[in-house]
């Protein structure tokens, strides 16, 4: 068999979906496609186009493999969704928005049989943050569902059984606050069999695990190879922080940015996690607990700036410290660390230049940041992937405000679809493990720290 260079990943985030190669030798991705997200409004409720996603997935596969050659595939997405199937392996429902109020109709049915923290390391969340307040309103408002529906995939591994036909499901997107998985025991939670879909949920395999070549049918539509192989596939958050698993001596933690913002800790101190803080346990590519917290950093940027200008002056940064000015959370209350809380301007916001926005926004995300890596007792190195890793104020006050030394990944691109094609090289293929080096903290910019000070007092 050839050496796999180049893999063609799937990388299906909240806002955007992606086609991406990635140059395995060089951990880049070196041609991209895109598309948005967009949901349907229905009938019969608000769900993902998961037609139009994959006529756009073929054509995507098509124009890279004849513009870079590609040698093996894998897939990421976000979590909180699955795709349930019908005999035929034809949808037996479209596949909800997770963001649909629905769920929350039925909220204490559904919290009548969830399991505990204790046993998912899942917070009760609303909508259908849950996966499981998903399925439970699902089969609920359309009865004759559960007997349509023959197989449960998560979503990552919906993609890889398109694409090689196989049906399996896999611990990360099973572990991202799903109420349907054990991590401490690696296995389905009670909710399963509450759900009556113990025959249903397709069996587990590992996120690198290999799930063969590609269907004919895709062999021809996309101009792949037919001996093109598929990688099970990952959550999105987990696929960012693979590389780092693989390359990093704990302890460090993870920031993964996007829609979400999430905070991974490996190797940190032990703590007790508070469920109504969004905290949670999520599982990496090797079945192993991770404590977690996050919050939708990426929807309260776009919320907060509205579409103004993100450039600012360095007399705005001045200004903002000597004026104080401050956003207090929460932007987006259904999440995060200080959820059901009403957001607050330290001053009137008309009064604010788009400069100055752009300042108290970055460091108003980077506190909340901070918040969630001290609650997962997050210690060492602060890695950060995606687009606030490009973004200097957030990452200077994250440095002020958690002591600890930043490492910000290089490029505009998010680590998902480099984790992600990193599965299809292994371990044996692992990059060069690096310790890291003492941590004698980082005292970072005294305004800085001095702003982090106040907007914590007055957090109320």
């Amino acid at each position: 068999m050839a050496a796999i260079r180049n893999v063609g990943v799937i990388d299906i985030g909240k806002t955007n979906a992606k086609v991406a190669v990635v140059d395995l030798a060089e951990a880049r991705e070196i041609g991209v496609m895109t598309r948005p997200n967009t949901v349907l409004a229905g009938p019969p409720y608000p769900h993902f186009d998961l037609e139009g996603h994959w006529s756009f997935i073929c054509e995507a596969l098509n124009k890279l493999h004849k513009a870079q050659g590609i040698d093996a595939l894998s897939v990421t997405t976000h979590g909180a969704s699955a795709v349930l199937l019908d005999a035929q392996g034809n949808l037996a429902a479209p596949m909800l928005d997770y963001e649909h109020s629905g769920p929350d109709d039925l909220a204490d049915d559904y919290d009548a049989i969830r399991p505990g923290f204790d046993e998912t390391g899942s917070p009760r969340l609303g909508m259908g943050l849950n996966l499981g307040a998903q399925l439970h309103w699902q089969f609920q408002t359309d009865p004759g569902l559960i007997d349509r529906v023959t197989t449960v995939l998560i979503y990552p591994q919906y993609w890889a059984f398109k694409l090689a036909g196989v049906l399996a499901n896999e611990v990360t997107s099973l572990g991202c606050h799903t109420d349907l998985w054990c991590p401490s025991e690696n296995r389905f939670s009670s909710l399963v069999e509450s759900l009556g879909l113990t025959e249903r949920m397709a069996p587990v395999m590992k996120a690198g695990g290999n799930l063969g070549s590609i269907l004919p049918e895709v062999a021809e539509r996309t101009g792949l190879p037919r001996g093109t192989t598929v990688a099970c596939g990952i959550h999105d958050s987990n696929a960012s922080l693979y590389p780092h698993l693989i390359s990093r001596e704990p302890p460090f933690s993870v920031v993964s940015t996007g829609t979400w913002v999430i905070v991974l800790a490996i190797g940190g101190r032990a703590v007790t996690l508070d469920p109504a803080r969004d905290t949670l346990i999520n599982v990496n590519a090797f079945g192993d607990p991770v404590p977690s917290a996050r919050f939708m950093g990426g929807r309260e940027f776009d919320m907060v700036l509205a579409g103004r200008s993100r450039d600012f002056a360095d007399d705005d940064v001045g200004t903002v410290l000597e004026k104080e000015i401050m956003l207090f959370p929460a932007v987006d209350p259904r999440s995060g660390p200080f959820q059901g809380r009403k957001c607050s301007w330290s001053v009137a916001e008309a009064l604010l230049s788009d400069g100055q926005r752009f300042v108290a926004l970055s460091f108003y995300l980077a506190l909340v940041t901070a918040e969630c890596l001290m609650m997962t007792g997050a210690e060492g190195p602060i890695v950060v992937e995606g687009p606030f890793a490009q973004n200097r104020l957030y990452l200077q006050m994250l440095e002020a405000a958690t002591g600890r030394p930043i490492d910000a990944s290089a490029g505009s691109v998010t680590g998902t679809s480099i984790g992600a094609a990193l599965l299809v090289a292994g371990q044996e293929r692992a990059l060069m493990r690096r310790s890291n080096a003492p941590d004698e903290g980082s005292k970072g910019d005294p305004f800085l720290l001095r702003y982090a000070e106040i907007w914590r007092e007055n957090l109320g």
